[in-house]
């Protein structure tokens, strides 16, 4: 029995080797491909939390605020399952969020401002997270859990769902102002400067959207021209030269640089 496991062992380790090898491949030359494979992590998580939101849980686009009680009851009512089936996964992958921030971090250590705007940041995005995410997530979930509840509860479950997911915005502007900061300083131009003035436009954006707290209806709303859909747009732009810059860093450094502290 011990030739067999032993054989067994050896076929299991030379069909890791392969595997490790086939990703090796894959890397392009010159780059870590532990950073490398982050890298590619990073779009298809958000490319899934899109789903996610737009798809499932239907918080993006976002609901209407000036609705009666009746038309909430009735939301959760014909989307309780999806909702469900949504946010359940996204408890499942949330983790995958803190990755991406890890990569960013990451990144911005290898800057010439030093760590701390590195920790900075992934301690913001991981404070905006809080309300960003979860809250609106076990809101839901209650809702959904028992529409046929009170309409009074159904109805506050809403409205403290979607102002925690849009309202809160505003608890990523320090995480983006550090990022701004750490890039307008940074001598190794890991990201062009460029993307710090796309960055400033983020804060200038989701600061805009804590209005959704005083509005019901109208561009300021939390469905609002103003308030929500101006920051998807710089928000998309944001993300999209994101990914396309975390791929360009990931090739500037030498694979034969040491493992960062």
């Amino acid at each position: 029995m011990s030739r067999v496991d032993d054989a067994a062992g050896a076929a299991g380790g030379e069909g890791a080797r392969q595997s490790g090898r086939r990703m090796l491949r894959r890397t392009p030359d010159g780059v870590k491909p532990d950073v490398w494979l982050m890298t590619l992590f990073f779009p298809a998580w958000y490319a899934v939390f899109g789903v996610i939101i737009c798809l499932l849980t239907r918080v993006t686009p976002p609901p209407r605020p000036d609705v009666t009680a009746a038309d909430k009851v009735a939301f959760f009512a014909q989307h309780h399952l999806t909702i469900q089936i949504g946010f359940t996964l996204l408890l499942i992958l949330l983790g995958g969020a803190a990755m991406t921030n890890g990569l960013v971090g990451y990144q911005m250590k290898r800057m010439s401002v030093g760590s701390v705007f590195a920790y900075g940041y992934i301690g913001g995005m991981s404070v905006g997270a809080l309300p960003g995410f979860l809250l609106v997530t076990v809101c839901f979930l209650t809702a959904a859990f028992r529409p046929d509840r009170n309409p009074a509860l159904i109805s506050l479950l809403y409205d403290l769902g979607m102002l925690s997911y849009n309202g809160s915005l505003g608890c990523f502007t320090a995480a983006y102002l550090v990022l701004a900061v750490a890039i307008l300083y940074d001598k190794n131009n890991v990201f062009p400067k460029w993307f710090a003035y796309v960055s400033i436009w983020q804060i200038i954006t989701e600061v805009i959207a804590t209005q959704m707290f005083v509005f019901a209806s109208g561009p300021f709303s939390w469905n609002g021209s103003i308030a929500f859909w101006l920051a998807v747009v710089v928000f998309s732009v944001w993300l999209g030269a994101l990914i396309v810059l975390l791929r360009g860093a990931a090739r500037q450094e030498p694979v034969t640089a040491p493992a960062l502290a």
